[in-house]
């Protein structure tokens, strides 16, 4: 027999565990298994809450463990912009044949009171077949993967044909396009974390009724525009009402907002969405979804769909009032009155149109529009095929029968930043959750035990395979 080398070796390990299914013992784990808990159990056991923790500690852990196992200095960078805050970038370095891929996580949480948990959110805890604690789901399991499987490839003596980058950032969760995490990055050490495409947070695999359900890959997601309707008036007693009321203003243009819909606009992402999901659905959901993918769009398809807020959000832009304040006192007619209200812009929808919808909807000229925050545009990622083509071979070898499913988020995450750089961003994990099971920002977040080794295992495979010679 020929002499085999390393990298060829590797290959063959590859193909052979392809062509087993993934499992998990909890009587047995694996040494990588066990790594990859134990740097979970780090991670969460670090306050990294974005106001008040420190980012800059965890970052420092996760830098060491991979020094330790041979990454040089140089490969291995923290950056501490301000105190408490920051950003690891690592390097596992292959031949250059391609430009890198990028793998992206953030180290920073919201915040979590022990009064509220039913145990210390910022203890590791494994329960009835659940990994507890803040971060546990977002976005720590995606750090703690990305790190071990780095330890891992550096262990075997894998050689890809494109740099893998490893970036951890503090400051997702402000979402401001002044934040110290990503942002910071592309602005100070762009040339770090250069890269042809980037796996993120913001689509995963999700189950249904215990079963699993679809495989979701985020190419895109919404535009998040806040705006402030403001109503001033003289005022005056309570005693003489007028009709002229700052609340009766605002309430009545809130009232016609409520009633308004956006216009249906599918795109390639959400229109692939609704297409391979009435494959999934049976009856008249499934049949709606096929609808509304329709040149026409049957409109009774639309208005079933429209009720139900997780597929209206994938139709059309939204605008909901959030907040409202007004009056300053009991007995004296309000002389301000304002309401905070949040849309969610579909990708390539121009912001300015929606202001002016907003003002011609609430038909008032003494309410005023005014944007108070920020946004941030950003393109939608291609369906590239190398990409669809590797999820789609391992969510077979997981999960056979289930699709995957190009998804739009109706949320934010940091992918819009690295697209706006030209850097092609992709939400997926491979980490399977009830899509009914909504625990992250929230009360006792968790992520099933088998679920994390199972998205341990997918994410080394899906970056093995965009990052190996074909």
């Amino acid at each position: 027999m020929n002499a085999v080398s390393p990298q060829s070796m590797l290959v063959l390990l590859f193909m052979v565990l392809a062509s087993k299914p993934f499992s998990v013992s909890a009587e047995s784990l694996s040494p990588h298994q066990q790594l990859a808990r134990d740097i979970l159990a780090e991670l969460v056991e670090i306050n990294t809450v974005t106001a008040t923790g420190d980012t800059a500690k965890a970052a420092e852990a996760m830098a060491a463990r991979l020094r330790a196992v041979g990454f040089p200095d140089a490969d291995v960078q923290v950056f501490t912009p301000a105190p408490r805050k920051g950003n690891l970038v690592a390097r596992l370095r292959g031949t250059g044949a391609r430009r890198p891929i990028l793998l992206l996580a953030h180290l920073d949480v919201v915040e979590a009171k022990r009064e509220d948990w039913s145990a210390d959110p910022f203890k590791f805890l494994e329960k009835d077949g659940y990994f507890y604690g803040r971060g546990s789901f977002d976005d720590k399991a995606m750090a703690a993967i990305f790190v071990a499987n780095l330890i891992r490839y550096k262990r075997e003596g894998y050689k890809p044909d494109r740099d893998v980058i490893l970036a951890l950032e503090t400051d997702e969760e402000v979402l401001d396009a002044n934040a110290l995490g990503i942002q910071w990055l592309l602005k100070n050490h762009r040339d770090l974390i250069d890269a042809e495409l980037a796996l993120n947070e913001g689509g995963g695999a999700f189950s249904k009724d215990g079963k699993p359900y679809f495989n979701g890959l985020q190419t895109s997601e919404k535009v998040s525009v806040t705006y402030r309707l403001e109503v001033k008036n003289p005022g005056g007693h309570s005693s003489l009402p007028a009709r002229d009321n700052a609340i009766y203003h605002l309430a009545d243009g809130l009232a016609r907002l409520a009633k308004f819909e956006f216009p249906v606009k599918l795109n390639e992402t959400t229109r692939a969405s609704f297409e391979r999901m009435s494959a999934l659905e049976t009856g008249q959901l499934g049949a709606d979804m096929k609808a509304v993918t329709l040149a026409r769009p049957d409109p009774e398809a639309v208005a079933r769909l429209s009720a139900k807020p997780i597929y209206n959000a994938e139709l059309r832009t939204t605008c909901v009032a959030t907040m409202l304040e007004g009056g300053h006192a009991y007995n004296a007619l309000p002389q301000l009155t304002r309401a905070t209200v949040n849309c969610r812009v579909l990708p390539g929808e121009p912001v300015e149109e929606v202001q002016k919808t907003l003002v011609r909807v609430l038909a008032d000229d003494q309410i005023s529009v005014t944007q108070i925050a920020p946004y941030t545009l950003s393109p939608p990622s291609p369906l590239n095929p190398e990409i669809m083509q590797a999820v789609e071979k391992l969510t077979a070898e997981l999960w056979p029968g289930i699709p995957v499913v190009p998804i739009m988020s109706p949320g934010a995450t940091d992918s819009s930043f690295l697209r706006n750089a030209g850097i092609l961003s992709y939400g997926h994990s491979g980490l399977m959750v009830d899509i009914f099971d909504n625990r992250y920002h929230g009360k006792d977040e968790r992520i099933g035990v088998k679920s994390f080794y199972d998205g341990l295992e997918y994410l080394y495979r899906l970056v093995m395979a965009l990052s190996s010679k074909k």
